[in-house]
Parts: C-alpha cells; sequence; structure tokens
C-alpha cells in the first residue's frame, strides 16, 4: 500500500446514498452509504479484535435494509476520518488503507456482480 496515498477530496451526498472519494493517485472510489456503516471498522462492528481490518463489498450492491445518513465526517490525523451516522454510531475510524481496500469499483473489485 502507498502511504502517500490519501483523499484529494471526499463528498458526502446523504439523497442519494453515497460518500465519493478522489484519490491522490487520481482514483475516484463510490461507497453506497449503507455498505460503509454495515462494514464500521470498530471492534463491536467487527465483533471483536480478531476480525478486524475485515470487511464484506458484498454490503454495498445489496438493496439496503436501512437508510444510513452521515451527520458529520471528521478528519483523524493524516490516517482516518470518523463518521457521525444518523443512527447514533461514531465509534468507526475509517483509516485510508481501509477506504481503499474496501473500494467496490469494478477496477479494484472485479469479481463483482
Amino acid at each position: 500500500m502507498n502511504h502517500d496515498l490519501r483523499p484529494k477530496s471526499i463528498e458526502v451526498s446523504n439523497s442519494k446514498g453515497i460518500l465519493e472519494i478522489e484519490w491522490s493517485d487520481g482514483h475516484h472510489s463510490e461507497y453506497t452509504l449503507f455498505g460503509l456503516r454495515k462494514n464500521c471498522p470498530c471492534v463491536t462492528c467487527r465483533g471483536g479484535h480478531g476480525s478486524m481490518n475485515t470487511f464484506d463489498r458484498s454490503l454495498f450492491f445489496v438493496e439496503p435494509t436501512q437508510q444510513f445518513q452521515i451527520e458529520d465526517i471528521k478528519q483523524i490525523g493524516n490516517h482516518a476520518i470518523k463518521i457521525f451516522w444518523n443512527d447514533g454510531h461514531n465509534n468507526g475510524m475509517y483509516q485510508w488503507e481501509t477506504l481503499r481496500a474496501m473500494c467496490p469499483c469494478t477496477e479494484c473489485y472485479p469479481e463483482q456482480e
């Protein structure tokens, strides 16, 4: 992983249910809010430390069973963001590496259907 890789911009559209990132290397990532919330990297959502840094990209392609919205985003140092969700959850620290690794685009995730 390129440790200099970081977002140039992060845009949220609660009405469209997506978060978009333009990366410093020119790559574009688009995440559904449902998929991001369901892939929250906090220890509670992951079910313990043994499942940390695991995620399920298929959640970006399912019909949402719940509508999530982002109320706020705070940058954490130079390596992550903390998302404040409308369901009150805000424990997850989404590191740049994790966000890029879970990118659901066809280039990053060619096995998507």
